[in-house]
């Protein structure tokens, strides 16, 4: 079968290749794979800035993003032939540490957690994998188009999980949320904040295309200046770009006793002068609260998939910019103006057609 696969540490080592057929050995559950969503984090694989290969093995199948469906299953496992899944991305290490022996693999301690299409373990763009049902997540039929997103909105679950769990801490009643970023984790982050009846203002550099209207969808407002130009104050601040300069902005305009998730990886190597005094006077004198958030389990995976069937299906379907076919990968990785997200389709066309008409459906 075809998989989009890659030499780990090597630029532009992207290309379709043949791989065998998955077997027993790597779970009881057979799925067939219908498409993989691309993000910053494939992209930066690509460009050999990061992965790790399976051990014993030179190359790396790509994809942790994403849709699938059942062609094999046992009798009583859970899952049937036709039921939509999403594997699950991380796996705990194998020793386990407490915390991934308790079921928190995001939190894991000592850094042997393996990740589908990321670190150590094949990912998801290739024709059939297999996996056990407690790898797999099983959706309704009505998230068939928007499955994909599942990995993704796992990320801001969590966050908003994280969030209200320290506002917990003592007095805590929010009223205004600031998101950086409208990319699909940023839109995301804003969905999720709406539904909790929130003030949600989103920041991002582009005046049209679609990330305003997608916003504003939302019910959110959308800024294109920065947020020290705004003036606002919020006591929720979900960070979602990962830019140094942006971070500094939602680190330095915080109300008193805020919450600040940062959600975006930043690139290294460049100096950046920063007051740190006055950073810590800040968050010391304003109770403040910054922590990091990264990778999900399987709470934050049922929480995503309700987020995303309760989702007006009109507006999840706006966020897919383009729907490439699996052949066509290098097209999928340049990137068009106008793109929010990009997915390729690896099914098989009767799949993949039975897809695309429950999304007519769905808008």
């Amino acid at each position: 079968m075809q998989a989009l696969t890659l030499i780990p540490g090597v630029k532009d080592s992207l290309a379709l290749r043949k791989i065998p057929e998955p077997g027993p050995d790597q779970g009881s559950v057979l799925v067939e794979a219908l498409a993989v969503g691309l993000c910053g984090t494939d992209a930066e694989i690509t460009a050999g800035n990061y992965g790790q290969p399976p051990p014993g093995h030179k190359q790396l199948v790509l994809g942790h993003e994403n849709l699938g469906r059942v062609l094999e299953a046992p009798p009583g496992s859970g899952v049937a032939p036709g039921d939509l899944v999403v594997g699950i991305v991380r796996r705990p290490d194998p020793h386990p540490c407490p915390a991934c022996a308790a079921g928190e693999w995001d939190m894991c301690l000592n850094g042997k957690y393996t990740e589908h299409g990321i670190k150590q373990l094949d990912g998801f763009a290739r024709g059939r994998w297999r996996g056990e049902p407690k790898d797999m997540v099983k959706l309704g039929p009505g998230l068939a188009v928007v499955g994909v997103l599942l990995e993704l909105t796992t990320i801001v679950a969590k966050a908003w999980e994280q969030i209200m769990r320290i506002g917990a801490r003592a007095f805590f009643d929010p009223h205004v949320a600031v998101v950086t970023g409208a990319g699909p984790v940023g839109l995301l982050a804003a969905l999720l904040g709406v539904r909790r009846g929130l003030e949600v203002h989103v920041f991002d550099i582009v005046s049209d295309g679609p990330k305003p209207g997608l916003v504003r969808g939302l019910g959110a407002t959308y800024h294109s200046g920065t947020l020290p130009e705004s003036g606002i104050s919020a006591e929720i601040l979900v960070e979602c770009t990962g830019i140094t300069d942006v971070v500094l902005d939602v680190l330095g305009r915080r109300a008193p006793d805020a919450i600040t998730c940062l959600t975006g990886v930043s690139g290294t190597g460049k100096e950046t002068e920063v007051e740190v005094g006055a950073l810590n006077r800040q968050a010391v004198l304003g109770n403040g609260v910054t922590f990091g958030s990264v990778n999900a389990n399987r709470r934050h995976l049922d929480a995503a998939a309700c987020a995303l069937a309760a989702a007006d299906p009109a507006w999840r379907g706006r966020l897919f910019s383009r729907r490439v076919q699996l052949e066509n990968f290098a097209d999928a990785f340049k990137r068009h103006p106008d793109d929010v997200k990009v997915v390729l389709e690896i099914g098989s066309g009767r799949a993949a057609g039975k897809d695309r008409a429950a999304g007519r459906q769905d808008r």
